[in-house]
């Protein structure tokens, strides 16, 4: 049995929960907040970040190690391409996700979500950044009608976790979804992908989460 370890509002957590739901992986859920220094959080995750899973081999930390090994460990339904190059593509995408739009607009949620501030000069510099960015993931996503094509994949989990998180910091800070203002009309694929029961569970718990803290 695995155990995913973190809190259902972390993008990065529903990352893995989605792709353990889509595979039908039987899982368990154990909260673990950020920061904690015990040994039974950093004998898992050394630098204290979720999600990380413990299975029956060990425990993992980092979302994209996680669901690569889901997807070797239990192949079936698939969440990549059989052909290598379609594999790759699709894991270009998630990083391009994971990297070059969740990572760089993180710096905005202390302001946007939780009552911190940002410089003006932090502000400027990492909306220079997402103008960059947010045009270089449009000219890989093809929404057609999931992020990499015709079939729901790992970069799914990590589009469908991430980017209403990234639209929705953008809003808070620059007064618009900097993605909706580059051209990247995300909001019809992330109603399609919410129809499937994965995504319903995971915004459900999410939201469960949310209303108790």
């Amino acid at each position: 049995m695995i155990t995913l370890c973190g809190f259902p509002v972390s993008n990065y957590y529903n990352k893995v929960k989605l792709a353990l739901l889509e595979k039908g992986v039987p899982f368990t859920e154990e909260t673990v907040l950020t920061g904690r220094t015990d040994e039974a959080v950093l004998g898992a995750s050394p630098l204290a970040k979720i999600p990380f899973v413990r299975t029956p081999q060990g425990s993992l930390c980092e979302s994209e190690a996680i669901v690569e090994y889901l997807e070797a460990a239990y192949p079936n339904p698939p969440l990549l391409p059989a052909e290598p190059f379609a594999a790759a593509k699709v894991r270009e995408l998630t990083i391009f996700i994971d990297l070059h739009l969740e990572l760089v607009a993180r710096e905005l949620y202390p302001q946007a979500f939780f009552g911190g501030t940002l410089s003006e000069s932090s502000q400027a510099r990492i909306r220079k950044q997402l103008d960059k960015n947010i045009p270089a993931f449009k000219r890989l996503a093809k929404f057609a009608p999931y992020v990499a094509g015709d079939a729901f994949t790992l970069a799914d989990c990590a589009a469908f976790a991430s980017l209403p998180v990234v639209g929705m910091a953008t809003k808070a800070i620059y007064g618009e979804d900097l993605l909706l203002a580059a051209g990247v009309d995300y909001k019809p694929y992330i109603k399609l992908v919410g129809e499937r029961p994965s995504a319903q569970k995971v915004l459900a718990d999410r939201k469960a989460y949310s209303s108790k803290v």
